[in-house]
């Protein structure tokens, strides 16, 4: 690689293999029709640009297990229902962000109801999948939800007057700090410096982000647009660039709006031992964790099935605490997904 700057470039097409604390990126993109009924699509999935993932009705993952890491989900575009072992469930639209810890064990379901009946439900979503420390994996599961009201927003004007967004989802950018991660997260001391910035650039605009450290791990995501300068080196869209650290790095947009998942942090330093959906460290605690689940299924599941859904008129909200307290980013009345 000619730049100094990139270490590697990598063509993607769904998933975005990386280095410690993170351990991939998931990046679904799907063209749901309208919805049905049963808040499925009314048209069967082999006609269409999308996928049922492990759904029958509606589209998304039913009932699985994680222990051992945490999932960061970043909708762009659509609806996730979540329910969890722990007796929790929500639903978070497009701006949302869901941070899970899922430390000694949890089972979930992430749901896609299309809500529309008369147009059609577009969906994307980033899930990240962030590696924990060997203590933080025999911690209780955890999650909280990150509303797009409240994520905050860096607005950066270059010396042409352009001016780009930083949405912030961890750690900082310059002066402007993230909403704080579940306690039991890598990411929540800011000595780690996990950041993890959505950077949307307009059309020929320019961003410089600040150096990290040395031994950070650094990843640029060029998602969307034409074309994107990363220290006047041009690459492509859908191209993933692992980066130099301790650098700023300036990067600018071609002739269309730019969008860029930015992910850096401390690594952990610890092996990796990964089956499936557990994270450890050692095969031997691979094991152990798959005949703890097997003993316990993590906590009996509390849901009438394995694929629930909210009401299609259901208000973004999360509860917490085996349901005993709810949240909504606004008053209900007014929170339309």
């Amino acid at each position: 690689m000619s730049n100094p700057a990139i270490y590697s470039l990598t063509p993607i097409t769904f998933r975005l293999d990386l280095k410690d604390p993170f351990i991939f990126t998931a990046h679904h993109i799907d063209h749901f029709p309208e919805g049905n009924s049963q808040l499925g699509p009314n048209t069967p999935a082999e006609q269409k640009e999308f996928s049922m993932y492990y759904g029958d009705i509606v589209p998304g993952f039913p009932e699985h297990p994680h222990t051992g890491f945490e999932t960061i989900t970043l909708v762009e575009q659509g609806t996730v229902d979540h329910f969890d072992s722990l007796g929790n469930g929500g639903r978070y639209g497009a701006g949302d962000v869901q941070w899970l810890s899922t430390g000694s064990g949890v089972e979930h379901c992430e749901m896609f109801p299309l809500l529309h009946e008369h147009q059609p439900n577009p969906f994307e979503l980033f899930q990240i999948w962030f590696n924990s420390s060997p203590a933080q994996k025999k911690a209780p599961p955890d999650y909280k939800m990150f509303w797009r009201e409240d994520i905050p927003h860096v607005y950066e004007t270059d010396d042409s007057g352009l001016t780009a967004d930083v949405r912030v989802i961890s750690g900082q950018f310059k002066d402007t700090a993230a909403i704080s991660r579940p306690p039991n997260s890598w990411a929540a001391p800011s000595e780690n410096r996990v950041n993890i910035y959505l950077i949307t650039l307009p059309p020929h605009a320019a961003l410089t982000v600040p150096a990290t450290t040395a031994r950070s791990n650094r990843f640029g995501y060029f998602y969307q647009g034409s074309t994107l300068s990363i220290e006047d080196q041009q690459i492509q869209r859908k191209y993933l660039a692992e980066l130099k650290p301790d650098s700023d790095i300036r990067l600018q947009a071609g002739y269309s709006e730019a969008r860029i998942l930015w992910m850096e942090g401390e690594p952990i330093g610890e092996d990796v031992a990964m089956r499936g959906p557990f994270v450890m460290n050692t095969v031997q605690e691979l094991d152990d964790a798959f005949r703890r689940y097997r003993a316990t299924r993590f906590g009996e599941w509390p849901w009438s099935n394995p694929a629930p859904v909210f009401d299609r008129k259901q208000p973004r909200f999360a509860s917490y605490d085996g349901g005993k307290r709810e949240e909504y980013p606004e008053e209900p009345e007014k929170n339309a997904v």
